[in-house]
């Protein structure tokens, strides 16, 4: 768990024993891809991956449900509500390589809006796990279709995936794109205009 002071320094916590288990594990793999673990560049690597693998799947810790109930608000609005260009990062199931790019969020309120921040606290929290860009999609649709029950929901996710990137086909230029929508923006009108505001750039 990594946290901040009030001096913005940042103190990273982490359980002893996950970090001992894991890092005891990575010694292994490193010997036995063929390096000394014992030299100075890789002497203390066992325990950096061990917090860095638990950073990076933080997100079984967090309950994306209990993020949007925190923060919900009675509004008599219901016009589409977008938030885009949510940076993701996620490492892929398969291979255990990272993906990252850019999540699109929208939804038309139906009696309750979310606190703004919410809903990249809930891609993080999906992201950050071991996933497949497509689940992911359908997990933060679904989580905030539950908690909010709009009349809507929209999720468009472009990601570069390393493990088509740094091997197997080695395609660098890549860009993945999955998408998944509830309520009116089946629709195909709806549908037009949230792809139209996530395209275009407001001046």
């Amino acid at each position: 768990m990594i946290k901040e002071s009030k001096s913005y320094e940042k103190i990273e916590q982490y359980d002893t024993e996950i970090t001992a288990a894991l890092a005891q594990n990575y010694k292994v793999i490193i010997e036995t891809l063929g390096e000394d673990v014992n030299r100075e560049g890789l002497e203390k690597t066992p325990e950096r991956v061990a917090k860095a693998m638990q950073y990076l799947t933080h997100g079984y810790g967090l309950d994306p449900l209990e993020l949007l109930k925190s923060a919900l608000f009675t509004e008599d609005h219901q016009q589409m509500i977008v938030v885009k260009d949510i940076e993701v990062y996620s490492m892929c199931e398969h291979h255990m390589l990272p993906f990252f790019g850019k999540a699109h969020v929208a939804y038309i309120p139906n009696g309750k809006i979310v606190g703004l921040s919410k809903i990249p606290r809930v891609v993080d929290a999906f992201a950050r796990r071991m996933q497949v860009q497509e689940r992911l999609t359908d997990q933060i649709k679904d989580c905030i279709q539950e908690a909010l029950n709009p009349l809507g929901v929209a999720v468009v996710i472009e990601a570069q995936h390393m493990c088509m990137q740094m091997r197997g086909i080695q395609k660098q230029n890549s860009v993945t794109t999955t998408s998944s929508f509830t309520g009116a923006f089946e629709k195909d009108k709806t549908r037009k205009e949230f792809i139209s505001l996530v395209v275009n750039k407001l001046s």
